[in-house]
């Protein structure tokens, strides 16, 4: 999914990815995050978690976007919620920003393990920022089942990109990386992020239907419920999973 489309398509999203205002709570709650919480979010969106955690628990912390659309929002957020003095946004590529070492108890990647190509690279990525003992929390794609050959072309996957939940905890072993918790996509979370970007793409190709991008984004619509609806939803699970770093 190109930025443009990206950001087109959750429109109408504060999270960007199938957790629910519920989970997002719970994911808190495992972390046991407190004010004391300094936490780095890299390709943060719209900045709900880092907002969110910070109203509730009075944690601090920073997110690293490239969308300026995204980030307007954030920092919109981050006035509702009246924590602006607390949490601040940056504009920059999420692969190559750099912070102090060991700086964080919490580093985050929900959902963007295309910044570092892929879930080893990422974490490799989030290593570095985070303190020793700190967590860092991850949200990533699995198979829930053996998919078809025909279902990568789809859904536009390489056939090595996911693995099992299984093997995606192995996946962090590898990576020295202990799994601790995860919270879960379920298929109605899906449904909801999913089909909530289909009415909002409908809704942006009948307000512009002349504008020069209209061709490229009713295409990106068609593929996307099409590709969702026969291999996605059966197939493609999700969750957030909270590591810690193996004792050296």
């Amino acid at each position: 999914m190109s930025l443009r489309f990206h950001e087109i398509a959750e429109a109408g999203h504060r999270i960007l990815n199938p957790l629910t205002d519920d989970k997002l709570e719970l994911l808190g709650e495992i972390c046991r995050v407190t004010p004391a919480t300094r936490q780095l979010d890299l390709a943060c969106g719209k900045g709900e978690l880092l907002t969110r955690w910070s109203q509730r628990y009075g944690s601090v912390g920073v997110g690293v976007d490239i969308s300026q659309v995204f980030l307007a929002a954030a920092r919109d957020r981050a006035d509702e919620l009246g924590v602006a003095e607390r949490v601040r946004f940056v504009e920059a590529d999420a692969a190559t920003y750099e912070d102090g070492p060991g700086t964080y108890d919490i580093v985050s990647c929900i959902g963007a393990t295309w910044i570092g190509n892929g879930l080893l690279g990422t974490l490799d990525l989030m290593r570095r920022p985070l303190r020793s003992g700190g967590l860092a929390l991850v949200g990533e794609c699995f198979w829930s089942v053996p998919p078809p050959a025909e279902a990568y072309e789809s859904l536009q996957i390489d056939e090595d990109a996911f693995t099992s939940l299984a093997g995606t905890a192995e996946r962090f072993e590898s990576a020295g990386f202990e799994l601790l918790e995860m919270v879960l996509a379920n298929q109605d979370t899906w449904d909801r992020y999913a089909a909530g970007q289909w009415w909002t793409l409908s809704d942006w190709l009948r307000d512009h239907p002349d504008d020069p991008e209209a061709p490229a984004v009713s295409e990106f619509l068609d593929r996307a419920r099409r590709s969702y609806l026969e291999y996605g939803r059966q197939y493609l699970g999700w969750g957030v999973f909270v590591l810690r770093g193996h004792s050296r």
